[in-house]
């Protein structure tokens, strides 16, 4: 049963555990950085509105993010497909979704994600954005042309806490006359993104 008590309750386990080991980490890069639980349940109740078949995730991390999306694409009867570089990561993300028991929705990819990007035709109802910041600019090419014409949306986070780090970013998108957007100060900033008509 998706969001059940159990599912909920492991998850907050999860959550606690990587914040604990990302307190202990003087480098950024060796810290999960999980998505915010506040967001995490946003990103939920999104896929379940939009009722998204379709679902692409740049940086899975440990797969926190990841398991929200999976529980919800069981309702919907979606597919995530979930990018991350590091392999300890996505080994780490793929135990917890098989102890979850939504391994079978997921399909984890690993390697650069300008690579997969770059090679990908498809198009996304929900594409959640969340890995280097520097690398937005680059990416921005390749996903203005894989959110969905109709109804998809591309959400991206911390856009609030990191403000400066994705400026750029942001403002091409906005330059863009074909794409409507919104910041939500939900978790460190969620930057929603959608097709005008």
């Amino acid at each position: 049963m998706s969001l059940s008590n159990p599912f909920l309750q492991r998850l907050n386990e999860l959550y606690q555990s990587f914040i604990k080991f990302d307190a202990t980490q003087c480098d950024r890069i060796k810290r999960y950085r999980n998505i915010e639980p506040e967001s995490a349940l946003f990103l939920a109740m999104q896929v379940r509105i939009q009722q998204a078949k379709t679902i692409l995730e740049i940086g899975t991390s440990t797969g926190y993010s990841t398991l929200w999306l999976a529980d919800a694409a069981q309702v919907t009867g979606a597919r995530v497909t979930t990018l991350e570089i590091d392999e300890q990561r996505t080994l780490q993300a793929k135990h917890y979704a098989q102890e979850l028991q939504l391994d079978h929705i997921i399909d984890f990819w690993v390697g650069d994600a300008q690579d997969y990007l770059k090679q990908c035709h498809e198009k996304y109802d929900f594409i959640l954005l969340d890995a280097e910041r520097d690398a937005y600019l680059n990416y921005w090419v390749f996903l203005q042309e894989m959110i969905a014409n109709q109804g998809g949306v591309l959400i991206v986070d911390n856009v609030i806490s990191h403000a400066a780090e994705v400026k750029s970013f942001i403002d091409e998108v906005k330059r863009d006359t074909r794409f409507m957007t919104t910041t939500l100060s939900v978790g460190a900033g969620l930057f929603i993104v959608t097709y005008k008509n």
